[in-house]
């Protein structure tokens, strides 16, 4: 089954699951944001989630995290049916900064609905299921960490009719900086305002996508195109 938890330090989520739930969500996500240039305006947020599901699919291979789960078997059931076998299952797990997830949360509405329109009609679609399990448990994680009230505006700001076309995607970069540079105390008291930020488009990133867009024109580049200045650090405590 798949789950999402927050690091020790609030930097991300540790997304975790076995090898065919982490490959379900691979293959999923492939399906939905389909391929290359297939939605003009949406490759920049396409290449965010595939950074995502690039993590998914090492953590899969063994290359990221393993960790050890109870799976129910208790040792009463061995006895009952004669049989000795292990109580824990193999886990595989990796960590994603907490803006990005956010971000591809919010991206995937507008997938879905480009994926619904030109691809599957199908109410019996297999990988639909899978993409909104994915933002429900990233919303579900959210709730657990940041105020009641906060959490009520955040799902507002899910909920609105706002498009994620020709994003800005350098703005994911600012979050993911800023927040890495936080202490943790200060992540906790800013993931509902960074969840905000990335929901509504606020003025803040209004004017961000301005300079983004000036720095665009000169070369015709596409958006997503513009490569930021800031690194990120090669280490940091999740």
């Amino acid at each position: 089954m798949l789950t999402m938890k927050s690091t020790p330090n609030h930097t991300g989520v540790k997304i975790s699951g076995d090898y065919f739930d982490l490959d379900e969500l691979n293959q999923a996500f492939y399906k939905v944001i389909g391929k290359e240039d297939q939605y003009h305006g949406y490759e920049g947020s396409r290449r965010r989630i595939l950074g995502i599901s690039y993590e998914i699919r090492h953590a899969a291979q063994g290359d990221r995290n393993v960790d050890f789960v109870f799976n129910g078997l208790h040792e009463h059931t061995m006895k009952q049916h004669g049989f000795i076998a292990p109580d824990k299952n193999i886990y595989f797990s990796a960590e994603i900064l907490w803006p990005e997830l956010i971000y591809a949360a919010i991206a995937l509405k507008d997938f879905v609905s480009l994926y619904q329109k030109r691809v599957s009609q199908s109410i019996w679609d297999v990988h639909l299921p899978v993409i909104y399990r994915f933002q429900s448990l990233v919303l579900d994680c959210l709730q657990g960490h940041v105020p009641d009230e906060e959490y009520e505006r955040i799902l507002k700001g899910f909920n609105q009719p706002v498009t994620v076309d020709d994003y800005a995607i350098q703005y994911v970069d600012l979050m993911n900086l800023k927040y890495i540079g936080m202490t943790k105390e200060q992540r906790e008291k800013s993931l509902s305002t960074i969840a905000m930020k990335l929901a509504v488009q606020d003025n803040d990133y209004q004017a961000f996508r301005k300079q983004v867009l000036s720095a665009a024109t000169p070369g015709k580049k596409q958006i997503h195109e513009i490569e930021v200045s800031a690194k990120y650090p090669e280490d940091f405590e999740w």
